[in-house]
């Protein structure tokens, strides 16, 4: 049985993934080298720690193992990060990249998903983004990104049989409802995640960064979906890529915003404790209003979202953050 080669799938969202991906009856090999992800995360399927940057032992998975589509998650995601070290995610989001690539190409694999993000777009004027909005990241993580899908077109452009799927994630929350996975992080950066460990007492409070905005209630829109929802995507993005034959790009995400103050409502709310919150200064590049137009990926993949609530992804999180 031919397998689908998981990258980085020992991190949050990629173990989603395999989950589904196993219930449906499909076969997985993650590939992740255990820098950021967690081997307790890699409940299905075969796993190789291996480095994408090794080019020699990622040949060997290709070799050894009969692939039909590469699922691409590994990569670094720390905005401020990538600001501090920008070589180091422009080695590990794009040139790693590119070695996967270039092992698709040799061994003939024709069917390719990535993982991107909302920040290839920016501090856009609209805080509503369609994915033909233009691209213009403000950080070396979106412009490692970015560079990362020029590579993939530019790819299929010189390639005709191979065909990729593009998803832009937007803020992804929440832990799949058995508890098994969620999201675990050696720094948290992601705000339900942050709120949650401050509720559970595990940080003494929370900052928001700036009240200022212009937006309702002066703090900034964001658009969340549930885990288990982009994990559907991305099995929806298979089935699409077998059916089809055909590339495209998607964004992933309610196309409904919350302010963070609406978060951290819901999370006080559903974790009974009035926690500590501090307003902090804007974050350079933090933008008002980021929400995604999600027509597109409902209309060509016939994505059906099934836990939109913000309610339901805030108490998943929190409840398997008390499992930590």
């Amino acid at each position: 049985m031919s397998k689908i080669l998981i990258t980085g799938g020992a991190g949050y969202i990629g173990p989603h993934v395999n989950l589904l991906l196993t219930e449906a009856n499909e076969s997985t090999l993650v590939v992740d080298n255990l820098s950021t992800g967690h081997k307790e995360n890699i409940q299905w399927g075969e796993f190789l720690n291996i480095d994408l940057s090794n080019k020699s032992d990622l040949e060997s998975v290709f070799e050894n193992n009969d692939i039909e589509a590469v699922i691409h998650f590994a990569g670094s995601i720390i905005v401020s990060e990538s600001v501090e070290k920008p070589l180091e995610y422009y080695r590990n989001n794009t040139a790693n990249t590119l070695n996967l690539l270039e092992c698709c190409q040799k061994y003939n694999i024709n069917k390719f998903i990535f993982s991107s993000t909302a920040a290839v777009y920016g501090n856009p004027k609209n805080g509503v983004v369609s994915e033909e909005d233009d691209l213009c990241p403000i950080n070396p993580y979106g412009q490692s990104k970015l560079m990362t899908e020029n590579m993939i077109e530019d790819f299929a452009k010189a390639n005709e049989s191979f065909k990729f799927v593009i998803l832009r994630y937007f803020n992804v929350a929440g832990a799949d409802l058995d508890l098994r996975i969620g999201q675990k992080s050696k720094v948290s950066t992601h705000l339900i995640k942050l709120a949650n460990e401050v509720a559970l007492g595990k940080r003494q409070k929370l900052s928001i960064f700036g009240n200022d905005y212009d937006t309702e209630d002066g703090t900034c829109v964001r658009d969340y979906i549930h885990v288990l929802d982009l994990a559907q995507a991305h099995l929806d993005a298979l089935t699409y890529l077998r059916k089809e034959n055909s590339s495209n790009i998607f964004n992933c995400g309610y196309g409904r915003g919350f302010s963070v103050k609406q978060v951290v409502k819901a999370v006080k709310e559903i974790s009974k404790n009035d926690f500590e919150v501090v307003i902090d200064k804007r974050r350079a590049g933090d933008p008002p209003v980021l929400v995604s137009s999600n027509e597109k990926i409902k209309k060509i993949l016939n994505w059906k979202p099934k836990y939109n609530d913000l309610n339901l992804i805030v108490r998943t999180a929190l409840d398997y953050e008390k499992t930590l």
